[in-house]
């Protein structure tokens, strides 16, 4: 069975790895020293800069790369020496990513609400989906040999191109919004509503996309497999599986939650990844439903469990996964201007276009509008998985890798100063009218809890 070759080739792998010299394992800690140290350096920096954290987590990574430090005679022969051991930096950049993954779909739980449900409605169908639409449409067209990356194929490189023009990050407009104290507002609730729901549908693209990489003359009945598992996988995930798992958490029977709480969550995500990877289904997209499946809001256990997790992974698995990205940058030979140009361009102009005239839709008009065009094309930290999960299955090129990651840092980078621009200048970021519109249509949809 599928499942023993896994565990025959784990235990061949142990058995190689577990002798280590003591010169790799100190270069191995050393490296990883490093790279969490000047991450959170430099992601305080950044934030002193009124910038997201997260660009400066990647920017540690590029000063420890080949670019600058690499090419250092000290820097450069410690990089040489982890080479060797370079399944280690893997398996913790893995690791960062799926915690990251985790952690996303556990605070995608508690972002869902009934309310601004037609303002929500309207940003998805129309400011993500023309986006959406437009990079599928015209992606066979605009695709040149310059993308792909050893396993990409038409199909797959087509719907990278709309994920990476549609996509918004929930992690880093959440992280915006608590540096800035508007967590609370409804216009959080309204940019968060909108991410999470077309985050769900870019994803199961992404898994697609992945499901079909290195295939370059696509056989129907295995394509037809990949959908059917992936979809399949995806809307057990989001439906059924949650509820079993919520039932789970609630038995008397499970000594293993209540004993260790957070032993219990990991399990859960190493359960999910399990089973995707026995499915041929993406771990990352795995990860992301375990997170959304295990967390249970009348349990204060669980949400205590998800907190310790979340205060290991943020200390030191996920800035070193950013810095690790960062540190994968090839700012020399993976450096195309006319690409990232073309690309920040084009996908900035679509993206705050079709978001404005979903705007206009739902009822917004000025400064409304424009504030949410230029915080929804934050792509942050899901470009940034968008590029790092299509460049590990080789479906994109270092330049388009390299694209895609600084397109989710400056598109951040320049949310993040907006915003903190109109709150000091004392400008709304919703105007009181429309305000008072969404509360009309709101009671005209609800019957009033007097006269009930």
């Amino acid at each position: 069975m599928k499942w023993i070759s896994h565990l025959s080739d784990a235990e061949g792998i142990l058995s190689e790895r577990v002798t280590m010299s003591n010169s790799d394992l100190t270069s191995i800690l050393l490296v990883l020293l490093l790279l969490v140290g000047l991450a959170h350096l430099l992601g305080y920096l950044f934030v002193k800069l009124r910038q997201p954290r997260v660009v400066g987590e990647i920017v540690a990574g590029i000063m420890l790369g080949p670019a600058l430090m690499g090419r250092l005679p000290f820097a450069s022969r410690l990089m040489d020496a982890t080479k060797h051991q370079g399944n280690i930096l893997s398996f913790v950049y893995w690791l960062g990513l799926l915690l990251l993954m985790f952690l996303s779909g556990a605070e995608t739980r508690h972002l869902f609400s009934r309310e601004e449900r037609r303002e929500v409605g309207w940003l998805v169908i129309v400011g993500t989906g023309i986006p959406f639409v437009l990079g599928l449409t015209l992606g066979p067209w605009l695709i040149r040999p310059a993308l792909a990356g050893p396993n990409g194929n038409r199909i797959s490189l087509t719907i990278i191109l709309a994920v990476g023009v549609a996509v918004t990050s929930v992690p880093i407009v959440s992280k915006i919004f608590a540096d800035l104290n508007i967590l609370h507002t409804r216009f959080a609730r309204l940019i968060l509503g909108v991410a999470v729901l077309e985050d769900i549908v870019l994803w199961l693209a992404l898994a697609l996309a992945t499901a079909m990489a290195g295939k370059t003359v696509l056989n129907p009945r295995q394509m037809s497999y990949h959908l059917i598992t992936t979809i399949g996988f995806f809307g057990l995930g989001l439906t059924i599986v949650p509820r079993v798992i919520k039932r789970i958490n609630k038995s008397r029977f499970n000594v293993f939650a209540q004993q260790s709480p957070v032993a219990y969550a990991i399990a859960v995500l190493l359960g999910y990844c399990v089973v995707a990877g026995a499915l041929d289904v993406s771990v990352v997209f795995a990860a992301f439903l375990a997170g959304f499946a295990v967390v249970h809001k009348k349990r204060r256990l669980f949400a205590e469990a998800l907190d310790a997790i979340g205060k290991v992974s943020f200390a030191f698995f996920i800035p070193v996964y950013f810095a690790l990205v960062g540190l994968k940058l090839d700012l020399i030979r993976g450096f195309s201007l006319w690409m990232i140009a073309a690309f920040i361009v084009g996908s900035c102009i679509v993206k705050i276009l079709s978001v404005s005239l979903a705007g206009q839709f739902a009822g917004f008009r000025g400064l409304d509008v424009l504030n949410l065009a230029i915080t929804t094309n934050a792509r942050g930290g899901p470009g940034i998985v968008l590029a790092s999960v299509a460049f590990d299955a080789g479906i994109i090129s270092p330049q388009f890798y390299t694209t895609l990651v600084l397109a989710a840092v400056l598109t951040s980078q320049a949310a993040g100063a907006w915003l903190d621009y109109v709150l000091r200048r004392g400008w709304p970021l919703l105007s009181p009218v429309a305000a008072r519109r969404s509360a009309i249509e709101s009671a005209k949809e609800s019957p009033s809890p007097v006269l009930s």
